[in-house]
C-alpha cells in the first residue's frame, strides 16, 4: 500500500476523540510511508486528519468538485488538489488514486461513500482493504447491521470479511496492509452455485 483514501466528516462532531483519532490516524499514515487521498476539505474530520498529515511532513492529495468551492473550504497547503467537475469523478479518482480506504467517523457522505467501496468489493471492482476506524464505538451499530443483514441472508456470510473495523488506527492499518481479500463467491443466492 502506498495511498489511502480517508473518508470523513466535513463536521467535527460533538465527541473531542473524533478529531483526535483523526489527527491519530494522520501521524500513522506518515510513520508507515503512506500518502493519504481524501476529499480536499479544510474542514472538520477531513481537514483534522489532512492538517496531521501535512505537520507531520507527509503527502496530503485533495479531490474536490468544482461546485463544493463555496460550501466546502477547499485546503490551500495540499501536497495536490485534483478540481474535477461532479462527485461521481471525485469518487472514481479518488479510488484510483488509492490502495485502501478507511472511513472516519461521518454523515450521510461517509456513509455513502464507503458503502460503495465495500459494494465495489462485494463486486470485485477492487480487491482493496476497506477499514472503518471504529472511534468511541461510532461504527458498532454499522457493523451490527451488516451482520443482520448477513443473518437475513442479504450479504453471503463470507463477505462480512470485506470490512476491518477497529478502533486504534496503528492496528487498523496493520490489519489492512496484511488483508487477504475474501474468496468470491457468488453473491446471488438464486443462481447456481
Amino acid at each position: 500500500m502506498k495511498r489511502i483514501c480517508v473518508f470523513a466528516g466535513s463536521n467535527p462532531g460533538v465527541n473531542p476523540a473524533f478529531e483526535q483519532v483523526a489527527q491519530e490516524l494522520g501521524r500513522e499514515l506518515v510513520t508507515r510511508d503512506l500518502d493519504l487521498v481524501y476529499g480536499g476539505s479544510n474542514m472538520g474530520l477531513m481537514g483534522r486528519v489532512a492538517n496531521a498529515v501535512l505537520a507531520a511532513e507527509g503527502k496530503a492529495i485533495g479531490v474536490m468538485p468544482t461546485g463544493l468551492f463555496r460550501g466546502e473550504i477547499v485546503h490551500t497547503g495540499l501536497t495536490d488538489l485534483h478540481e474535477v467537475g461532479t462527485m461521481h469523478e471525485r469518487k472514481a479518482m479518488m479510488n484510483d488514486l488509492s490502495d485502501g480506504f478507511i472511513a472516519l467517523p461521518g454523515g450521510y457522505g461517509t456513509f455513502e461513500e464507503i458503502f460503495e467501496v465495500i459494494s465495489w468489493g462485494q463486486i470485485g471492482i477492487h480487491s482493496k482493504p476497506i477499514g472503518l476506524l471504529n472511534v468511541a464505538g461510532f461504527y458498532t451499530p454499522l457493523m451490527e447491521m451488516v451482520n443482520h443483514a448477513t443473518l437475513a441472508g442479504f450479504i453471503p456470510a463470507m463477505q462480512g470479511d470485506l470490512v476491518i473495523c477497529e478502533s486504534d488506527p496503528a492496528v487498523l492499518l496493520d490489519r489492512m496492509r496484511d488483508y487477504k481479500p475474501p474468496v468470491k463467491v457468488n453473491k446471488w443466492s438464486e443462481l447456481e452455485k
